[in-house]
């Protein structure tokens, strides 16, 4: 029996298997923050080729938010209304879609508007951020909440708050990019403030039958970065404020990534999450064979399969990971079961 191939619930959302398409930045977006047909069609094609769950690249929550001029957002109302169009065709694929929230603070490359929890440059290329204030706090926490409220109008199943790879929250988290003295700097406790008010915004009006995700950011790798220590913390803090699963991820406080990299390599780090809260996991990291899937799931290890790189190759890869584990899988488009043979010409 696969047990990749398993349904998953979280809440009132049932996935039909354990394969969801990571988050990924395609920069191809409009500068209004618009959906276009490339990626329409991008999606699209993930959803058609059987994975249970996309989860959309970043929907930037403010303009300032955004890593790239070209990154799609959620800050005003034709965004979501150009994005119900991408649920409805997703939906219809018998597929569930999450949309990942964020703002990326001093990893934004509009660095003349960029914020950050202190006026500290991401690397030499990007300009140094300007300190947030606590008018620009307060913000953010609307902005959260009122793009919260755009994906459920637009009809997404689920919602992840991005708090990892460098942007806001997790610049709020590190020491190396937080010096602030007030309430939202120093302990641990008072850096991990704004992401916990995040999370308490956006679950208040985020329904109850509708999962919240969260990616983490597990280690830094660098000195003064987040420790895993302090990722299992936030995590323990995270479950009591509704959030239903985390998206493990680990780095990119600063330039480059410092840790070690083979098939797999965030799943320890998923692993041990899972453990300390007893919350469901996603992980991700170079997975491409169903026997590394089916390793993972099978022995608690973590919950979901992440898919990143290995969709955008081969967008109909659950179809053969399938056949490979011996599961059915229902697909919209029933015949390109033929792409797994038996391959006999006729009709």
């Amino acid at each position: 029996m696969s047990k990749v191939f398993s349904p998953l619930t979280l809440r009132g959302m049932t996935l039909r298997n354990r394969i969801v398409m990571s988050p990924m930045l395609m920069y191809r977006g409009q500068e209004d923050g618009l959906l276009n047909e490339h990626l329409y069609v991008h999606y699209g094609a993930r959803a058609l080729g059987g994975a249970a769950m996309i989860v959309t690249e970043v929907l930037a929550v403010e303009p300032r938010g955004r890593i790239s001029a070209k990154d799609l957002g959620l800050w005003n109302d034709d965004q979501a209304e150009g994005l119900k169009r991408l649920v409805q065709f997703v939906h219809s694929c018998g597929t569930k879609i999450c949309a990942q929230l964020a703002h990326a603070g001093r990893k934004s490359h509009l660095t003349e508007t960029a914020i950050g929890p202190s006026a500290r440059a991401y690397d030499n290329d990007l300009g140094t951020p300007s300190e947030a204030t606590s008018a620009d706090i307060e913000g953010v926490k609307e902005n959260y909440r009122a793009a919260a409220l755009r994906a459920l109008a637009a009809g997404f199943d689920a919602l992840e708050i991005h708090a990892a790879n460098g942007y806001l929250l997790h610049e709020f988290m590190a020491p190396v990019s937080n010096a602030r003295t007030d309430q939202y700097g120093g302990s641990l406790e008072n850096r991990i403030r704004l992401a916990l008010e995040v999370v308490e915004t956006v679950r208040a009006v985020w329904p109850d039958d509708r999962p919240l995700l969260y990616r983490i950011c597990a280690t830094d790798f660098e000195d003064n970065g987040v420790t895993e220590d302090e990722a299992h913390m936030l995590a323990k803090e995270l479950a009591k404020r509704g959030v239903d699963l985390i998206d493990v991820q680990t780095g990119n406080i600063l330039p480059g990534y410092a840790g070690p990299v083979f098939p797999g390599y965030q799943t320890g780090y998923a692993e041990r999450i899972r453990k300390a809260t007893n919350l469901p996991t996603a992980t991700t990291g170079s997975i491409a064979s169903i026997d590394l899937a089916e390793d993972i799931v099978s022995n608690g290890r973590s919950d979901l399969i992440f898919l990143g790189r290995t969709l955008l190759r081969d967008p109909f890869w659950p179809i053969r990971a399938a056949k490979e584990a011996g599961a059915e899988l229902e697909l919209p488009i029933p015949t390109y079961a033929r792409a797994t043979g038996p391959f006999e010409r006729g009709f």
